[in-house]
């Protein structure tokens, strides 16, 4: 299998600390970028141990994401978690868009490992008729516009793909088809984050979420002053410390 160099910024990172431990994971054609800021707070003030994976096939080529599949990102995700569960006696999850997606599969299939999580503007659903063409369609182009940098906070890019292929439009549709249909399946604590402008992920998604997991213990946290990449947003610092309090009063 051809490989394909990681683009600077986009490379995986980890931080040791507690035996706490936080996956972190980023979105669809997006990087760890979006995610760094996240993770270095969680590991810094919290003293946390703290993980991003780079998804298969993202923070290398648009050729190479053409080339991988939902399970490829599942995949991704359960190795990270692998490597916390060597050290960690508690698992949190967070992640942004497709990542929150993740976190919250991940969540429903494994209840036993995951004491809480956070899914930022996650999606089991979108209200893009013409990105659904396109996961059914036929008689395709490779590629369409890429989705990344829908920030609200002037002079700040996300390192993401500046087009998206269509093969994995497919994909994620599949991963939000299965992750709605896991959703009662959820029974750990949630903090469920969503900005209320969001111009790729319709924020009608979090109440949907926020109804239908089984989670006795749940939060929803209207995020007012960022876009859909709100880890990099006005709300970043909100983001990391509602996230920090709900690990401390949840870690023990």
């Amino acid at each position: 299998m051809k490989e394909y160099p990681i683009q600077p910024g986009a490379e995986p990172f980890y931080f040791e600390g507690s035996d706490i431990g936080v996956l972190v994971s980023h979105g669809f054609t997006g990087t760890t970028q979006s995610m760094f800021y996240l993770g270095h707070y969680l590991a810094e003030k919290g003293g946390f141990t703290v993980i991003g994976p780079r998804l298969k096939g993202h923070g290398t080529t648009p050729a190479d994401m053409a080339e991988s599949t939902a399970e490829d990102w599942v995949r991704s995700v359960e190795h990270a978690m692998e490597k916390l569960q060597t050290r960690c006696r508690k698992i949190f999850i967070t992640g942004l868009s497709m990542g929150g997606t993740l976190a919250l599969y991940m969540a429903a299939m494994y209840p036993e490992v995951f004491a809480g999580a956070a899914p930022i503007n996650g999606a089991v659903f979108l209200k893009n008729p013409g990105l659904a063409s396109l996961a059914y369609g036929l008689g395709l182009p490779e590629t369409v516009p890429g989705v990344g940098s829908d920030i609200k906070q002037p002079g700040i890019v996300e390192l993401a793909y500046p087009v998206v292929p269509v093969p994995a439009v497919r994909q994620i549709y599949a991963l939000m088809g299965a992750t709605q249909d896991l959703l009662p399946r959820i029974v750990c604590p949630m903090l469920v984050f969503q900005s209320r402008v969001d111009h790729v992920v319709h924020p009608s998604n979090a109440p949907f979420i926020f109804e239908n997991v089984s989670s006795a213990d749940k939060t929803l946290v209207w995020l007012e002053d960022s876009y859909h990449v709100a880890t990099l947003d006005n709300d970043k610092e909100l983001i990391a410390g509602e996230l920090l309090k709900f690990i401390h009063r949840l870690a023990g």
